[in-house]
């Protein structure tokens, strides 16, 4: 019995796109622009989220909020907790000034904290770094026994605050802890408190004053980010 073979020829023409042509498709989508959120201007690598549109411009890691057309803000990487309020973008350093929000509602709050104090580098996830040029600001959240305790060290660096977490403890703060990027901290430790690291900008001799406590807050401390890495060359197949 005769056979009968066919035969279906294949071409196959393949096109490499530009490598930082490829990238900007990638990772910025169509019609995503610089926007301005009150007086700071979003762009590249940062995009503002468009709630009407629900489309996203770019990396999630870069995604920015716009509350109330008041501030730009960073979310953070825990589930329910507060991000970060920008400040202050310097897009040829790579580095933008935050204020923690959580940190902020602590020292608005008239009743005291409403939830967990977390420490400000578990919210940040890559490809934000913490300055290691900043200084820790370091808030204890104190037993009343620990409290008296505290109080008798008369260390200059460790001072009372009017701040409340729960009805039977006193809040102190310590200033002027240099930043340790192995976040080894437990020198610094009090028994009966529990204590909560956030970053402030200090000064350029290196000084702070314990007493400004919510004046270092409310002034951030800055952060950097790693650059977008070029996405590899786009291969097209064209079937014929």
């Amino acid at each position: 019995m005769a056979s009968t073979s066919c035969w279906f020829l294949f071409f196959a023409s393949v096109w490499w796109l530009p490598p930082m042509l490829a990238g900007a498709e990638e990772q910025q989508g169509e019609g995503c622009s610089a926007k301005r959120c009150g007086n700071i201007t979003i762009s590249d690598p940062f995009w503002l989220a468009d709630q009407e549109a629900a489309r996203s411009c770019g990396s999630q890691d870069y995604e920015v909020t716009c509350h109330n057309n008041r501030f730009p803000g960073l979310r953070s990487s825990v589930p329910g907790s507060s991000g970060f309020a920008i400040i202050d973008i310097s897009y040829e350093e790579k580095s933008l000034r935050v204020v923690d929000r959580g940190h902020l509602e602590l020292l608005q709050a008239s009743e005291g904290c409403q939830g967990m104090i977390l420490n400000t580098s578990v919210k940040l996830a890559e490809p934000f770094r913490i300055d290691p040029g900043n200084l820790n600001l370091i808030l204890y959240n104190c037993t009343e026994e620990a409290a008296v305790a505290a109080a008798a060290r008369r260390d200059r660096e460790l001072m009372q605050t009017s701040l409340r977490c729960g009805n039977k403890s006193k809040m102190f703060v310590r200033t002027g802890v240099r930043y340790d990027v192995t976040g080894n901290y437990g020198r610094y430790a009090l028994e009966g408190c529990d204590a909560v690291v956030t970053p402030v900008l200090g000064s350029s001799s290196g000084q702070t004053n314990a007493s400004d406590y919510e004046q270092l807050i409310n002034d951030g401390f800055l952060l950097s980010w790693d650059p977008l890495p070029l996405a590899a060359p786009a291969l097209r197949i064209m079937l014929v």
